[in-house]
């Protein structure tokens, strides 16, 4: 991750921002689902992990009942990792079965949409959700494939040199989204 005072970030979305943007999600979430209950969010490593943490406390607020939440790693499934090399495995964490569950896959910024892909092809060996929705913060475009958020945060066309980093106060004691020009 850079530098947060690089001269080259820029923020995009401020903690108060970001908050705003969260409760937004997460109400459109619940909107569109006839029973909360049936709700399970699975974050994508690394940082939809965290951000589907985040979500499913607010989710809790509004709902007053704990919302499932875990963790899904696409990585083996992906179909370009000899170009984009690997990252530290993290183990997939279900909280119960997914048959029959409304699921939402959650990751922070959708770049070309094969993290996505890999995610939905993971998602067949754990079992048959009712539905799979798609949750990130930032679209920036750059699609490779058919892949598009049921819920966005914000979309913020950027090039190709350009990051989007999602920074989360419990793991980073900073707040906000920012965009970074690559050196």
């Amino acid at each position: 991750m850079s530098d947060f005072n690089s001269i080259n970030t820029v923020e995009i979305l401020s903690a108060q921002e970001l908050g705003r943007t969260l409760r937004r999600l997460a109400s459109q979430v619940l909107e569109s689902v006839r029973d909360s209950r049936d709700l399970m969010l699975l974050g994508i490593p690394t940082r939809g992990v965290y951000l589907s943490r985040v979500l499913a406390k607010e989710l809790e607020t509004l709902t007053s009942h704990s919302v499932d939440h875990g963790s899904l790693d696409p990585t083996f499934h992906r179909d370009d990792i000899q170009r984009i090399g690997t990252r530290m495995v993290q183990s997939t964490d279900l909280p119960t079965g997914l048959d029959g569950r409304q699921l939402v896959l959650v990751d922070d910024v959708i770049f070309t949409g094969r993290t996505v892909r890999a995610a939905l092809e993971a998602l067949q060996a754990w079992g048959r959700p009712n539905r799979v929705m798609l949750l990130v913060m930032v679209d920036r475009g750059h699609r490779e494939l058919p892949i598009q958020p049921d819920f966005c945060g914000r979309i913020v066309p950027t090039r190709r040199a350009e990051s989007i980093e999602l920074r989360l106060k419990d793991l980073d004691g900073k707040e906000g989204v920012y965009l970074t020009q690559k050196d």
